[in-house]
Protein backbone atom coordinates (compact mmCIF):
# COMPACT_ATOMS: atom_id res chain seq x y z
CA UNK A 1 0.00 0.00 0.00
CA UNK A 2 0.97 3.28 -0.88
CA UNK A 3 2.19 5.97 1.33
CA UNK A 4 -0.60 8.43 0.80
CA UNK A 5 -2.98 6.46 2.36
CA UNK A 6 -0.84 6.01 5.57
CA UNK A 7 1.76 8.54 7.16
CA UNK A 8 0.80 11.06 4.26
CA UNK A 9 -3.20 11.27 4.73
CA UNK A 10 -2.36 11.28 8.33
CA UNK A 11 -0.19 13.99 8.63
CA UNK A 12 -1.60 16.24 6.26
CA UNK A 13 -4.92 15.80 8.52
CA UNK A 14 -2.03 17.06 11.46
CA UNK A 15 -0.99 13.86 13.08
CA UNK A 16 2.82 12.47 12.55
CA UNK A 17 3.58 8.57 13.30
CA UNK A 18 6.88 9.64 12.44
CA UNK A 19 7.07 12.26 14.13
CA UNK A 20 5.66 10.58 17.28
CA UNK A 21 8.28 8.06 16.97
CA UNK A 22 10.77 10.73 16.72
CA UNK A 23 9.68 11.58 20.16
CA UNK A 24 9.51 8.72 21.72
CA UNK A 25 12.90 7.83 20.74
CA UNK A 26 14.52 11.36 21.97
CA UNK A 27 12.92 10.69 25.85
CA UNK A 28 14.38 7.09 26.02
CA UNK A 29 17.46 8.09 27.08
CA UNK A 30 16.18 10.81 29.27
CA UNK A 31 13.41 8.58 31.08
CA UNK A 32 16.90 5.87 31.25
CA UNK A 33 18.06 8.64 33.46
CA UNK A 34 15.54 7.72 36.42
CA UNK A 35 16.66 4.43 36.81
CA UNK A 36 15.64 2.97 39.97
CA UNK A 37 15.06 -1.20 41.41
CA UNK A 38 12.04 -2.23 41.01
CA UNK A 39 11.81 -1.40 36.92
CA UNK A 40 11.14 -4.53 34.72
CA UNK A 41 10.13 -2.59 31.61
CA UNK A 42 9.28 1.27 30.75
CA UNK A 43 9.03 3.58 28.26
CA UNK A 44 8.30 2.08 24.41
CA UNK A 45 6.18 -0.95 25.39
CA UNK A 46 2.24 -0.92 25.55
CA UNK A 47 2.65 -1.04 29.50
CA UNK A 48 5.42 -0.31 32.26
CA UNK A 49 6.21 -2.78 34.50
CA UNK A 50 7.70 -2.30 38.04
CA UNK A 51 8.26 -4.91 40.73
CA UNK A 52 8.21 -3.07 44.17
CA UNK A 53 10.38 -4.06 46.94
CA UNK A 54 7.76 -5.39 48.94
CA UNK A 55 9.51 -7.38 51.96
CA UNK A 56 10.67 -3.54 53.15
CA UNK A 57 7.03 -3.42 54.34
CA UNK A 58 4.96 -5.30 56.55
CA UNK A 59 1.53 -4.56 55.29
CA UNK A 60 2.41 -3.09 52.19
CA UNK A 61 -0.35 -0.88 50.32
CA UNK A 62 -0.28 1.16 47.33
CA UNK A 63 -1.01 4.91 47.13
CA UNK A 64 -1.61 7.12 43.69
CA UNK A 65 -2.04 10.20 42.91
CA UNK A 66 -2.65 12.40 39.80
CA UNK A 67 -2.64 16.01 39.18
CA UNK A 68 -1.43 18.61 36.45
CA UNK A 69 -0.33 22.56 36.53
CA UNK A 70 -3.02 24.16 35.69
CA UNK A 71 -2.90 27.40 33.76
CA UNK A 72 0.21 27.85 34.72
CA UNK A 73 1.09 26.44 31.32
CA UNK A 74 -0.15 29.78 29.95
CA UNK A 75 2.23 31.74 32.07
CA UNK A 76 5.08 29.33 30.46
CA UNK A 77 4.18 29.91 26.84
CA UNK A 78 4.16 33.57 27.62
CA UNK A 79 7.16 33.59 29.20
CA UNK A 80 8.72 31.13 26.88
CA UNK A 81 10.24 28.87 29.51
CA UNK A 82 9.36 25.47 29.88
CA UNK A 83 11.70 23.95 31.57
CA UNK A 84 9.90 24.35 35.06
CA UNK A 85 6.54 22.43 34.16
CA UNK A 86 8.18 18.85 34.36
CA UNK A 87 8.97 19.32 37.71
CA UNK A 88 5.77 21.04 38.67
CA UNK A 89 4.06 18.12 37.40
CA UNK A 90 6.08 15.62 39.51
CA UNK A 91 5.60 17.96 42.44
CA UNK A 92 2.03 18.07 42.27
CA UNK A 93 1.56 14.49 42.27
CA UNK A 94 4.57 13.53 44.25
CA UNK A 95 3.97 16.03 47.39
CA UNK A 96 0.09 14.58 47.37
CA UNK A 97 1.19 10.95 48.03
CA UNK A 98 4.02 11.71 50.02
CA UNK A 99 1.99 13.76 52.62
CA UNK A 100 0.35 10.12 53.51
CA UNK A 101 3.56 8.72 54.52
CA UNK A 102 4.18 6.87 50.73
CA UNK A 103 7.22 6.75 49.18
CA UNK A 104 6.95 7.29 45.54
CA UNK A 105 7.55 4.24 43.09
CA UNK A 106 7.27 5.56 39.49
CA UNK A 107 5.48 8.02 37.47
CA UNK A 108 3.60 8.29 34.14
CA UNK A 109 3.01 11.62 31.94
CA UNK A 110 0.63 12.71 29.55
CA UNK A 111 1.07 15.26 27.25
CA UNK A 112 -1.50 16.57 24.32
CA UNK A 113 -0.66 19.01 21.86
CA UNK A 114 -2.07 20.19 18.54
CA UNK A 115 1.13 19.85 16.91
CA UNK A 116 4.27 18.38 18.44
CA UNK A 117 7.45 20.29 18.28
CA UNK A 118 10.00 18.22 19.30
CA UNK A 119 12.69 20.94 20.14
CA UNK A 120 10.29 23.20 21.91
CA UNK A 121 8.71 20.22 24.20
CA UNK A 122 12.09 18.46 25.26
CA UNK A 123 12.31 20.96 27.92
CA UNK A 124 9.26 20.03 29.84
CA UNK A 125 10.64 16.71 29.36
CA UNK A 126 13.97 17.23 30.86
CA UNK A 127 12.23 19.12 34.07
CA UNK A 128 9.87 15.88 34.00
CA UNK A 129 13.17 13.64 34.34
CA UNK A 130 14.66 16.29 37.02
CA UNK A 131 11.85 16.16 39.56
CA UNK A 132 11.35 12.10 38.80
CA UNK A 133 14.92 12.31 40.04
CA UNK A 134 14.47 14.65 43.08
CA UNK A 135 11.40 12.19 44.60
CA UNK A 136 13.62 8.90 43.49
CA UNK A 137 11.07 7.94 41.36
CA UNK A 138 11.34 6.04 38.03
CA UNK A 139 9.57 7.60 34.47
CA UNK A 140 8.06 4.58 33.84
CA UNK A 141 5.87 5.39 30.67
CA UNK A 142 3.21 7.49 29.23
CA UNK A 143 1.48 9.30 26.49
CA UNK A 144 1.82 11.58 23.52
CA UNK A 145 -1.16 12.85 21.92
CA UNK A 146 -1.29 14.89 18.56
CA UNK A 147 -4.69 16.39 18.91
CA UNK A 148 -5.06 19.19 15.93
CA UNK A 149 -7.98 21.04 16.08
CA UNK A 150 -8.75 20.52 19.71
CA UNK A 151 -5.54 22.34 20.37
CA UNK A 152 -4.47 25.31 18.92
CA UNK A 153 -0.88 25.48 17.43
CA UNK A 154 1.34 26.17 19.95
CA UNK A 155 -1.32 24.67 22.87
CA UNK A 156 -0.74 21.60 25.11
CA UNK A 157 -2.11 20.21 28.37
CA UNK A 158 -0.03 18.24 30.46
CA UNK A 159 -0.93 15.92 33.34
CA UNK A 160 0.79 12.86 35.58
CA UNK A 161 0.16 10.24 37.51
CA UNK A 162 2.43 8.45 40.62
CA UNK A 163 2.10 5.54 42.30
CA UNK A 164 4.05 4.98 45.89
CA UNK A 165 4.14 2.43 48.42
CA UNK A 166 3.55 2.84 51.98
CA UNK A 167 2.98 0.54 55.76
CA UNK A 168 -0.64 0.34 55.97
CA UNK A 169 -0.58 0.62 59.61
CA UNK A 170 2.12 3.97 58.55
CA UNK A 171 -0.48 5.44 56.93
CA UNK A 172 -0.50 9.33 57.79
CA UNK A 173 -4.37 10.41 57.54
CA UNK A 174 -4.59 12.75 60.46
CA UNK A 175 -6.71 10.53 62.54
CA UNK A 176 -4.04 10.97 65.49
CA UNK A 177 -4.26 14.89 65.68
CA UNK A 178 -5.68 16.30 68.91
CA UNK A 179 -6.27 19.77 70.38
CA UNK A 180 -3.16 21.51 71.60
CA UNK A 181 -0.64 19.55 68.64
CA UNK A 182 1.55 22.02 66.74
CA UNK A 183 1.37 23.29 63.28
CA UNK A 184 4.32 24.65 61.33
CA UNK A 185 4.57 25.59 58.43
CA UNK A 186 7.29 24.92 55.48
CA UNK A 187 8.54 27.57 53.17
CA UNK A 188 6.90 27.42 49.69
CA UNK A 189 9.14 28.51 46.51
CA UNK A 190 6.61 31.18 45.28
CA UNK A 191 3.07 30.72 43.61
CA UNK A 192 4.09 26.99 43.13
CA UNK A 193 0.95 25.92 40.89
CA UNK A 194 -1.72 27.17 41.27
CA UNK A 195 -3.40 30.15 41.60
CA UNK A 196 -2.56 31.52 38.57
CA UNK A 197 -5.86 32.40 37.10
CA UNK A 198 -6.24 35.15 39.27
CA UNK A 199 -2.50 35.98 39.23
CA UNK A 200 -2.62 36.27 35.72
CA UNK A 201 -5.63 38.46 35.19
CA UNK A 202 -4.14 40.78 38.01
CA UNK A 203 -0.37 40.54 36.59
CA UNK A 204 -0.45 39.91 33.24
CA UNK A 205 -3.64 41.78 32.09
CA UNK A 206 -4.10 43.94 34.26
CA UNK A 207 -0.67 44.91 35.03
CA UNK A 208 0.57 44.04 31.56
CA UNK A 209 4.00 42.94 33.23
CA UNK A 210 6.04 41.58 30.30
CA UNK A 211 7.91 38.27 30.71
CA UNK A 212 11.90 40.24 30.57
CA UNK A 213 10.78 43.38 32.85
CA UNK A 214 12.67 43.16 36.28
CA UNK A 215 10.17 42.55 39.57
CA UNK A 216 9.63 46.01 41.44
CA UNK A 217 10.37 44.50 44.51
CA UNK A 218 13.10 41.83 43.30
CA UNK A 219 14.99 44.04 40.49
CA UNK A 220 17.52 41.48 40.25
CA UNK A 221 14.34 39.03 38.84
CA UNK A 222 12.73 39.39 36.20
CA UNK A 223 8.66 38.56 36.16
CA UNK A 224 8.96 35.58 33.81
CA UNK A 225 11.55 33.64 36.06
CA UNK A 226 9.55 34.73 38.84
CA UNK A 227 6.01 33.25 37.53
CA UNK A 228 7.64 30.29 36.49
CA UNK A 229 9.51 29.18 39.33
CA UNK A 230 8.88 25.37 40.10
CA UNK A 231 6.83 23.50 42.77
CA UNK A 232 9.07 22.30 45.66
CA UNK A 233 9.28 18.85 45.72
CA UNK A 234 8.76 18.00 49.58
CA UNK A 235 9.68 14.40 49.01
CA UNK A 236 12.56 13.91 51.14
CA UNK A 237 11.80 16.57 53.30
CA UNK A 238 9.11 14.14 54.73
CA UNK A 239 10.67 11.09 54.47
CA UNK A 240 13.14 12.46 56.77
CA UNK A 241 10.44 14.21 59.22
CA UNK A 242 8.93 10.18 59.20
CA UNK A 243 12.42 8.96 60.45
CA UNK A 244 13.11 10.91 63.13
CA UNK A 245 9.88 11.71 64.88
CA UNK A 246 6.08 10.74 65.33
CA UNK A 247 3.93 12.98 62.67
CA UNK A 248 -0.23 13.53 63.21
CA UNK A 249 0.10 14.72 59.65
CA UNK A 250 1.52 16.53 56.39
CA UNK A 251 -0.44 18.74 54.48
CA UNK A 252 0.09 19.79 50.94
CA UNK A 253 -1.25 23.33 50.55
CA UNK A 254 -2.13 23.37 46.98
CA UNK A 255 -5.80 25.13 45.41
CA UNK A 256 -7.69 26.23 48.16
CA UNK A 257 -4.93 27.19 50.26
CA UNK A 258 -4.38 26.60 54.26
CA UNK A 259 -8.50 27.30 53.94
CA UNK A 260 -9.60 24.38 51.93
CA UNK A 261 -6.44 21.86 52.42
CA UNK A 262 -5.66 21.68 56.34
CA UNK A 263 -9.72 20.58 57.16
CA UNK A 264 -8.68 17.68 54.54
CA UNK A 265 -6.96 15.89 57.37
CA UNK A 266 -8.54 16.82 60.27
CA UNK A 267 -10.67 14.24 62.31
CA UNK A 268 -13.80 14.75 64.06
CA UNK A 269 -14.15 17.71 66.93
CA UNK A 270 -10.93 19.32 65.56
CA UNK A 271 -10.21 23.27 64.18
CA UNK A 272 -6.60 24.59 63.51
CA UNK A 273 -6.06 28.66 64.60
CA UNK A 274 -3.81 30.04 62.06
CA UNK A 275 -2.41 32.72 63.08
CA UNK A 276 -1.79 35.47 60.03
CA UNK A 277 1.37 37.00 61.01
CA UNK A 278 3.34 34.70 62.15
CA UNK A 279 4.93 34.21 59.03
CA UNK A 280 6.08 36.54 56.39
CA UNK A 281 4.09 37.18 53.63
CA UNK A 282 6.88 36.85 49.91
CA UNK A 283 6.50 40.15 48.53
CA UNK A 284 4.91 38.28 45.40
CA UNK A 285 1.35 37.98 47.16
CA UNK A 286 1.22 41.24 49.00
CA UNK A 287 1.69 42.36 44.86
CA UNK A 288 -0.94 40.82 43.79
CA UNK A 289 -3.42 41.11 46.42
CA UNK A 290 -2.23 44.86 46.32
CA UNK A 291 -2.96 45.23 42.18
CA UNK A 292 -6.02 43.14 42.55
CA UNK A 293 -7.75 44.79 45.50
CA UNK A 294 -8.30 40.86 46.60
CA UNK A 295 -8.93 40.71 50.79
CA UNK A 296 -6.86 38.61 52.59
CA UNK A 297 -9.50 35.88 53.63
CA UNK A 298 -9.90 35.13 49.42
CA UNK A 299 -5.98 35.10 49.35
CA UNK A 300 -5.32 32.76 51.94
CA UNK A 301 -7.89 30.58 49.85
CA UNK A 302 -6.50 30.95 46.24
CA UNK A 303 -2.76 30.90 47.11
CA UNK A 304 -0.28 28.89 49.76
CA UNK A 305 0.81 32.57 50.96
CA UNK A 306 4.69 31.41 51.13
CA UNK A 307 3.73 27.88 53.13
CA UNK A 308 4.01 24.63 50.71
CA UNK A 309 3.67 22.27 53.57
CA UNK A 310 2.15 22.52 56.58
CA UNK A 311 3.76 20.13 59.65
CA UNK A 312 1.49 19.22 62.76
CA UNK A 313 2.97 17.14 65.51
CA UNK A 314 2.28 16.37 69.06
CA UNK A 315 3.70 18.73 71.46
CA UNK A 316 6.21 16.48 72.90
CA UNK A 317 7.76 16.09 69.07
CA UNK A 318 8.34 19.93 68.56
CA UNK A 319 11.55 19.71 69.55
CA UNK A 320 12.47 17.11 67.37
CA UNK A 321 11.15 18.92 64.35
CA UNK A 322 12.54 22.10 64.31
CA UNK A 323 15.87 20.59 65.38
CA UNK A 324 15.41 18.50 61.94
CA UNK A 325 14.16 21.10 59.76
CA UNK A 326 17.14 23.81 61.50
CA UNK A 327 19.55 20.66 60.16
CA UNK A 328 18.63 20.87 56.75
CA UNK A 329 17.95 24.34 56.82
CA UNK A 330 14.70 24.91 56.24
CA UNK A 331 12.45 27.93 56.67
CA UNK A 332 9.70 27.27 58.78
CA UNK A 333 7.13 29.12 61.16
CA UNK A 334 5.42 27.80 64.01
CA UNK A 335 2.31 29.28 62.64
CA UNK A 336 -0.65 27.69 64.99
CA UNK A 337 -2.17 24.85 66.81
CA UNK A 338 -4.94 22.58 66.66
CA UNK A 339 -7.82 23.09 68.86
CA UNK A 340 -11.59 21.53 69.53
CA UNK A 341 -13.71 22.69 66.62
CA UNK A 342 -15.71 21.81 63.26
CA UNK A 343 -12.91 21.12 61.04
CA UNK A 344 -12.24 24.47 59.61
CA UNK A 345 -9.31 26.71 59.55
CA UNK A 346 -9.87 30.06 62.35
CA UNK A 347 -7.39 32.78 61.34
CA UNK A 348 -6.11 35.08 64.45
CA UNK A 349 -4.26 38.30 63.68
Amino acid sequence: MGDQGGEGAYAQAGVSIDRGNRWVEAIKPLARMTDRSGIVSGIGGFGGVFRPDFARYSDPVLVSGTDGVGTKLLVARWAKKFDGLGIDLVAMCANDIAVMGADPLFFLDYFATGRLEIEESLPVMEGLVKGCQEANMALLGGETAEMPGLYAPGDFDLAGFCVGIADREKIIDGKTIRPGDAVYGIASSGIHSNGFSLARRVLLEGEKVAPQSPVPFEPETTWGDLLVTPTRIYVSLMAGIREVLSVGAFVHITGGGLTENIPRILPEGTSVRVRTGSWPVPPIFSYIQEKGSIDLEEMLRVFNMGVGLVVIVPGREETALTSYLASQNERYWKIGEVVAGGGEVIYAG
